[in-house]
């Protein structure tokens, strides 16, 4: 009897060793998940890196861009700056340097909302292909079918202009036609009915012209097929699903945003805050979009592909398809380091490049806008997965050369920084796919 129950107490002290070690695993385990949630929550801006080399690049690139801005702005080259930089489903920077009114010195962050200009073009073309996607519309939809009243050069002319002349600048109108009148603030129906004064410079599609005020009239024909104003399709298909909560299109809301930006002007020495205007709200397809980093870094994620919930690749490959060629050499693009060549798609400048010595041509889309004394540029390089855009509240000849700068210090710290890939290794080199501005 006595050994039994020796036995039963053994027994059940084996038990009970049991289950405190399972207990004790999953305790272990629960931590180690719990932790693993609160480094991936910690940081918005890391919500899609999940270890440490990541974040270590991330401090590295911070630091880089960090220095320079920082020489910049002491410089006097840069009064304020929002910089976005995103490599695949990564949000590597979204953040301010300088500051966003000289008269108060408040900082500049990643959600000081900027004035876009001719980047919001870009924002055309892609709403463009996503409505041609869907059969809404057609490259080749006559302008004089949606728009009655417009009329450029004698009636075989006008009939030849289509919506891919609009969106590529190859309407045959002489360069920057009746941007006075956008700038005057005419509505683009009054706009559209002057151009029968205009005299072409050449058949529809055969020059590259650069427009904003028959750009614009783009949007008006996408307003036409789909029933709604050009800025609830923006809404509703990029901005609402991208999470884009500081996109607006309109005056009233940009001076109702407190973290905004003004726009400087150089008075002497110094740089001298100026007044918010409200010219290109009547065409905001071509440059009426205010924004901020964080916001844009969310716009190149789909740009890149990231988003197929949203836009397919497919169809986000008719805005960047090479429509006219940009003859020349003396555009500030034209100029950067192993160019070879520039495009227009519609709403965005397609180039191609070679990096070294290397023989293969790369592309990236580009474009810059300027308006009301902002001056900005984006960049997407879809063979390296990799999105830089730049917002400047002045003028700044920094602005000609600030992307292919940062692209390089981008590769420079991919290069360097230990466990992590090349940028031009990560993703196959690609092929062309193919002022309110620049």
């Amino acid at each position: 009897m006595y050994l039994f129950k020796v036995f039963a107490d053994l027994a059940i002290l084996f038990l009970f060793l049991i289950v405190l070690t399972v207990s004790d695993s999953n305790a272990d385990s629960a931590k180690h998940s719990s932790s693993e949630t609160f480094d991936e929550n910690s940081d918005t801006a890391l919500k899609h890196t999940t270890n440490v080399v990541d974040k270590e690049l991330q401090i590295a690139l911070q630091q880089a861009v960090d220095s320079y801005f920082n020489t910049a702005i002491a410089s006097g080259e840069v009064v304020g700056a929002g910089v976005s930089i995103v490599h695949g489903e990564q949000v590597l920077l979204a953040d301010g340097f300088g500051i966003r009114n000289s008269r108060t010195g408040k900082k500049v962050d990643g959600q000081t909302v900027f004035r876009l200009g001719s980047l919001s073009k870009g924002f055309t073309g892609v709403l463009a292909s996503d409505l041609k996607r869907e059969g809404k519309l057609a490259w080749e939809d006559r302008v004089s079918d949606c728009i009655p009243e417009f009329e450029l050069g004698d009636r075989e002319n006008t009939d030849n202009i289509t919506l891919a002349h609009l969106l590529s600048h190859t309407s045959g109108a002489p360069y920057h036609s009746y941007t006075n009148l956008v700038e005057a603030g005419l509505s683009l129906e009054e706009i559209a009915s002057r151009f029968v004064a205009v005299q072409p410079i050449s058949k529809p599609g055969e020059m590259y012209s650069y427009q904003n005020a028959l750009f614009a009239l783009s949007g008006e024909m996408m307003e036409k097929v789909t029933g709604e104003a050009i800025t609830t399709s923006l809404e509703e298909r990029f901005f609402k699903p991208l999470e884009m909560c500081a996109t607006t299109m309109d005056f009233d809301a940009l001076k109702k945003t407190t973290n905004k930006a003004n726009p400087h002007v150089k008075s002497r020495r110094a740089w001298r805050s100026e007044r918010l205007t409200n010219s290109y709200y009547n065409a905001v397809a071509a440059g009426g979009i205010n924004s901020n980093a964080e916001d844009m870094a969310k716009w190149m994620q789909l740009l890149l592909g990231h988003h197929p919930d949203i836009m397919t690749a497919e169809a986000l490959q008719e805005a960047f398809t090479p429509f006219i060629e940009i003859p020349g050499r003396h555009k500030y693009y034209q100029r950067w380091p192993g160019h070879t060549a520039s495009y227009y798609g519609f709403g965005w400048r397609i180039h191609t490049y070679r990096s070294d010595s290397s023989e293969v041509e790369k592309t990236l889309w580009h474009h810059g806008g300027s308006v009301n004394h902002f001056r900005n540029e984006i960049a997407v390089f879809p063979g390296e997965d990799l999105g830089i855009c730049v917002l400047l509240n002045n003028p700044s000849r920094i602005a000609q050369h600030v992307i292919t700068d940062l692209h390089r210090i981008v590769q420079e710290v991919f290069r360097t920084h230990k466990s992590a890939t090349p940028l031009d290794q990560s993703v196959a080199s690609s092929q062309p796919r193919g002022s309110a501005g620049t």
